[in-house]
């Protein structure tokens, strides 16, 4: 949502359906597409988001990080081998304890959403450094905290208002990808002004 609302069209990948999704939709094996060369490079950029269980901390919490996947490391090998700038998104531990550079570590807070949700980015043949508010929710109780009995209120405060509660869960607040996208948008833009 937040690269739309920057100005581009978006094209969804997904290997579950996603009968919200608000944009055109394909239902496949993201690492399949990524590795599709003609279909990848019909796009000026391409954002991911691989599945952050086996990096994520909380994941000990109910079971093991071993039983999920590392899609994260061929997910970064597959965009390296292209031109074309690309943003990847996962939990800050994968930045820590794992394969992603975190370019950028935002919150909820820093966008005026009232929840705290850090995620790390990592910007691949491009780069840009933009000043944003710093995060804000160290010991802050106002926040809305994430919570099963809560999930639907977690979902509107981070900007998720077209999604399920389960569906959010797996989300980051749109002004993230609106912020990185707005950057992207302006690189983008500047390369064809010198091209």
């Amino acid at each position: 949502m937040g690269f739309w609302l920057a100005g581009f069209e978006v094209t969804a990948v997904d290997i579950h359906r996603q009968p919200r999704n608000p944009f055109p939709f394909i239902q496949a094996d993201a690492l399949e597409v990524l590795a599709d060369r003609d279909f990848v490079e019909g796009f000026d950029a391409v954002h991911s988001s691989p599945i952050c269980q086996s990096f994520a901390a909380v994941t000990d919490w109910r079971g093991s990080r071993q039983d999920y996947p590392d899609l994260l490391t061929p997910t970064l090998a597959l965009l390296n081998s292209y031109g074309l700038p690309w943003i990847v998104e996962n939990v800050v531990e994968a930045a820590r304890f794992g394969p992603l550079r975190a370019d950028h570590v935002l919150c909820g807070t820093q966008f005026g959403r009232n929840v705290r949700r850090h995620r790390a980015f990592q910007t691949g043949n491009w780069d840009f450094f933009d000043l944003v508010e710093p995060c804000r929710c160290h010991r802050n109780r106002d926040l809305v905290p994430f919570g099963h009995k809560n999930e639907r209120a977690f979902a509107d405060a981070m900007g998720c208002t077209w999604m399920t509660n389960l569906e959010a869960r797996q989300a980051i607040p749109p002004a993230y990808t609106h912020w990185l996208g707005t950057a992207l948008a302006y690189h983008l833009n500047a390369q064809e002004v010198t091209a």
